[in-house]
C-alpha cells in the first residue's frame, strides 16, 4: 500500500509519499518562517494562503522524487487536527478531492498521533508499550502508548507550553521568530548559576506541567535590570535549564508510574540538545532508553502523518467525503488497532 501523506495543520506545508513494503519513498517540507517573522509569530490567515499556493506543486515534485504516479497510490492522509482551522481545511480539500478523484480511501490524523509515532519511521523503533513525552509549541503531555490509538494521558500542560514558553522568552530577549532554536544557541554562551529560575510544578506530586509563572519571573527579570549581551545569555542558560529540569524529571516520573522502560521523545522542543543529553543520561541511570525521531521528524512533517495514514488505513479504518478540520481533537478520543 502506497499512502500520500500532506500535513498543513500550522506554518510548515509538507507532503510526503509512504509504501508499506519499502518505508518512506520521498518527504518534502516547506517551513513558512520568513513569512510570519515580521509579525513575531504565525498569522493563521497568511498560512493558509500559503498553503494553497505551494501544496499543489509539492505533491507533483514528491510524487515525482518517490518515483510514484497518482494512479500507483493506494490511499490519502492528511492532518485533520488540531491545528490552525484555515491551515487544516486546505489540506483537507486537497486530500479529500484527490482521494474522490483516483476513487481511494483517505483517512484524516491526528497530528499528536503523528509525532507520537514518528520514531516508528527509524531504524530501531521503540516497543510498544512506552512512555512518550510530546513537547512542542503548542502542546507538553505526557503519554502512555500501549499500541496505536491507545493512548492514556498522564500528564499535559496546564498553560503554556513549553515551545511556547522558549518562543516567548525568545521574544523578550529580542531573539525575533521562531525564537527557540535562538534561544538554545544563546544559552551555550550563557554561565551557570547567576540566574535561578523555579522548576515549576515539581515540588508536588504528579506529572502536569505550568511555564507560564517561569515566563513571567523572565519578564520580572529583564524589567528590573539592563542585561548586557552575557547577561542575556546568562538568562537563556538559566532559563532553558529550569525548562529541560522540569521536562525531564517529569518524564522519569512518569517512567517510575508506569513501569515501562521505553521513552520516546517528540515535537520541536525535542531536538533541544540540552534535552537529549540531560534525559539520556537520567533514564540510563535508571535502566530506561530514550527514543527519538531524526531531527527533521521532530518538527512538522508529513513522513509521520503518511506513516499514521497508512497505519490506520492498512486496517480497514478511512473517512467518508466530507473534509475533517478539528482545532482541537482530544488524543484519547482515537479508535485502537489491532495490526
Amino acid at each position: 500500500m502506497k499512502v500520500l501523506g500532506i500535513e498543513t495543520s500550522c506554518d510548515e506545508t509538507a507532503v510526503a509519499v509512504y509504501d508499506g513494503d519499502r518505508g518512506l519513498l520521498a518527504h518534502e517540507v516547506f517551513s513558512q518562517f520568513d513569512l510570519h517573522r515580521a509579525w513575531g509569530g504565525v498569522v493563521p490567515e497568511l498560512a493558509a494562503r500559503d498553503h494553497i499556493q505551494r501544496l499543489l506543486p509539492m505533491i507533483r515534485a514528491t510524487l515525482a522524487a518517490a518515483g510514484t504516479a497518482l494512479e500507483d497510490l493506494d490511499g490519502v492522509a492528511y492532518t485533520a487536527g488540531p491545528g490552525l482551522i484555515g491551515a487544516l481545511m486546505v489540506g483537507g480539500a486537497v486530500a479529500e478531492s484527490l482521494a474522490y478523484a483516483l476513487g481511494l480511501p483517505v483517512i484524516g490524523v491526528h497530528h499528536l498521533e503523528g509525532h507520537l509515532l514518528a520514531p516508528m519511521l527509524e531504524p530501531d523503533p521503540p516497543p510498544f508499550p512506552f512512555v512518550a513525552l510530546l513537547v512542542s509549541g503548542g502542546h507538553t503531555l505526557l503519554v502512555e502508548v500501549a499500541g496505536i490509538g491507545r493512548y492514556r494521558i498522564l500528564g499535559e500542560s496546564l498553560d503554556d507550553a513549553a515551545g511556547e514558553a522558549f518562543d516567548k522568552t525568545a521574544k523578550l530577549l529580542g531573539l525575533g521568530y521562531p525564537g527557540g532554536a535562538a534561544l538554545a544557541a544563546l544559552a551555550e554562551k550563557g554561565r551557570h548559576g547567576v540566574f535561578e529560575f523555579p522548576r515549576p510544578m515539581m515540588d508536588r506530586p504528579g506529572l502536569d506541567f505550568s511555564f507560564s509563572g517561569l515566563k513571567t519571573a523572565a519578564v520580572v527579570v529583564v524589567r528590573d535590570r539592563p542585561l548586557d549581551e552575557q547577561g542575556r545569555a546568562d538568562l537563556a542558560h538559566a532559563f532553558e535549564e529550569a525548562i529541560v529540569a522540569t521536562l525531564v524529571g517529569k518524564a522519569l516520573r512518569a517512567l517510575d508510574a508506569t513501569g515501562h522502560t521505553a521513552l520516546v521523545v517528540a515535537g520541536g522542543v525535542g531536538a533541544n540538545r540540552r534535552l537529549r543529553h540531560d534525559l539520556a543520561d537520567a533514564a540510563a541511570r535508571r535502566g530506561a532508553r530514550v527514543y527519538y525521531p531524526r531531527p527533521g521528524f521532530c518538527t512538522d512533517n508529513a513522513a509521520m502523518i503518511a506513516y499514521a495514514g497508512y497505519r490506520r488505513l492498512a486496517a480497514g479504518e478511512h473517512a467518508g467525503q466530507a473534509i475533517r478540520a478539528r482545532p482541537r481533537w482530544p488524543l484519547d478520543e482515537l479508535t485502537p488497532i489491532t495490526n
